[in-house]
Formats: structure tokens, sequence, C-alpha cells
């Protein structure tokens, strides 16, 4: 029998839209630390994207008109993401600095909450929150 989903590929995983995906490669690897996983390319076009953090397939995006697709990056379409990306760091100063130092838009600076994490928001190239966490205790 088939397994239901590929080895190694979590059972959700986010698909965003970018605007450009080389962009956006660039600002996740800078940005988080992510890695290029795969890419898929037609005739030297960029297609398709998976990017890893910490040994886990955490997105996938592919550009604006991809595969025929019309949807649009939260930028592109003047909207705020109704959506945000939480992510667990080491250091929630140190890449919150490094994502705006790429590009980001500070949403909110670093700052221990009352829910017991250090946390930061940012907005990346093509309009997508990501909150920025550590535990604390």
């Amino acid at each position: 029998m088939t397994a239901p989903r590929p080895a190694g590929v979590p059972w959700l995983t986010p698909y965003m839209t970018v605007r450009d995906a080389r962009s956006a490669i660039a600002f996740y690897e800078a940005a988080f630390g992510f890695a290029l996983r795969d890419s898929v390319q037609d005739e030297g076009v960029i297609m398709h994207v998976e990017m890893t953090w910490q040994d886990q397939l955490i997105v996938m995006f592919a550009p604006e008109g991809a595969f025929g697709s019309t949807a649009k990056t939260p930028k592109s379409a003047g909207a705020i993401a109704p959506q945000s990306f939480y992510l667990y760091v080491d250091d929630v100063d140190a890449v919150y600095a490094r994502a705006l130092a790429a590009g980001a838009k500070s949403l909110s600076e670093p700052q221990d909450q009352f829910w017991g994490d250090r946390f930061a928001q940012i907005e990346d190239l093509d309009g997508y929150r990501w909150a920025l966490a550590r535990r604390l205790s």
C-alpha cells in the first residue's frame, strides 16, 4: 500500500504565493536560516520551492502565475495577510535583526510576553506575517 504522504513531509505544510521565487529564497535563507530543499524550474524560471528549518519541511511556495495560478501575495493584492506563521527560534532578537536587515518590516519588537514566550513580529517581502518566538521557561 502506498503511504498517504511522501517520506519526510509533514501532514500540513503552508504553500504560499510569492512575487519572485529567487528573492523569497534569499530572504528566507538570510532572515530565518531556512535551507533550500528542492526547487522545480521551467526554462530557468523557478516554479516551485521547498524550504526546510531544523531538518523539517517548513514552507513551499510558487511565484505568482506559476502553473496558471491567479493567486496573489498579500502585498500584490493590497491586503493584510489573514494568517501568520509562528516560528520558534533559538534567539528572537537575532532573527528579528536579521529579518529586518534582509528587508522585512517590523510589526512588533522583541518583548517577553505574558504567555511565556519572547516574541516579535515581522512582515516579509510579500506581506506575510511571521511571529518569532522562544519559550522563556
